[in-house]
């Protein structure tokens, strides 16, 4: 029955909102320079007047710029390819940023940066929805919601122009998305940092593996990314059709209604492009 929705919707072809932060561009194009980690052209500034924003900066144009940055545990709260880019350290800290400058055939590591953050910036988590999702320090568990656990939608929805249909069926016409069983939760915390765990139900038994790490969630673009080898929860035979289950999109969130959306990959699966998107609610 999955396969006879996918026929419905395999005419679906609209350009992808996911995006990369891995270097994308044809190394092989870049001029070719003698770059060592001493000439590497970059710059690390925490801001002055807000010691919780950092400004990144690549100051070299011939060559693709990489960001990695974590907190004193070594846990990765994010990474990007932006030439100028600001991030926000909201928790009181150390932590280190590695630049990697990609040039043609290769890449040059420059030395790590530290940065010290003494105290935390209470006004960043002012938007409502970072309290639905974490319930702050006291932390929030999130399950799938059978009343209707999955769906599938255009690349765009929600959204206001291009291709916003969707579907998300009830549970008890369409039994056939998945198996009615425990298929694990999602924990999410703010207590100290960006703390979240997974554990994930076998899709042909009741085992379960369990993984720990840090999430990003950027409100601007509707995006909950998942770090340190965390991938998103999900239920039933769905993993193989969608290549990322890290950086996910935010189709929808209150403080009782979480769905998150996975794009099916057609290279993978033959068939239309769309996201996946699962429903989840809070654990009782």
């Amino acid at each position: 029955m999955k396969r006879l929705l996918y026929i419905l919707i395999a005419a679906v072809t609209i350009g992808s909102l996911l995006f990369s932060c891995e270097p994308v561009e044809d190394r092989e194009s870049l001029p070719a320079v003698n770059l060592t980690p001493e000439t590497i052209k970059f710059s690390v500034t925490q801001n002055t007047a807000n010691k919780n924003e950092i400004i990144l900066k690549n100051n070299d144009a011939t060559v693709i710029p990489y960001w990695k940055y974590v907190d004193a545990s070594g846990n990765e709260l994010g990474h990007s390819n932006k030439s100028d880019d600001k991030i926000t350290f909201p928790f009181a800290g150390k932590y280190t940023i590695y630049y990697t400058a990609y040039v043609r055939g290769g890449s040059v590591d420059a030395a790590p940066v530290t940065v010290d953050v003494p105290e935390n910036d209470e006004t960043f988590f002012s938007d409502p929805r970072w309290e639905m999702l974490t319930n702050g320090a006291a932390g929030k568990t999130w399950v799938l919601d059978f009343i209707d656990p999955v769906g599938w939608s255009g690349l765009d929805y929600p959204g206001t122009t291009g291709d916003n249909w969707n579907w998300f069926p009830d549970y008890a016409s369409n039994s056939w998305v998945m198996p009615n069983k425990n298929w694990g939760e999602m924990q999410f915390n703010l207590n100290g940092g960006y703390n979240t765990k997974v554990i994930q139900t076998a899709q042909t038994s009741n085992a379960q593996t369990t993984k720990a790490g840090t999430f990003s969630l950027d409100l601007t673009n509707n995006r909950l990314i998942f770090n340190n080898g965390v991938e998103m929860q999900y239920g039933g035979d769905y993993h193989p059709d969608c290549s990322n289950w890290t950086n996910v999109k935010l189709v929808q969130l209150t403080s009782t209604s979480l769905r998150l959306g996975v794009k099916r990959d057609q290279s993978r699966t033959g068939e239309g492009v769309c996201l996946i998107v699962f429903h989840f609610k809070p654990k009782p």
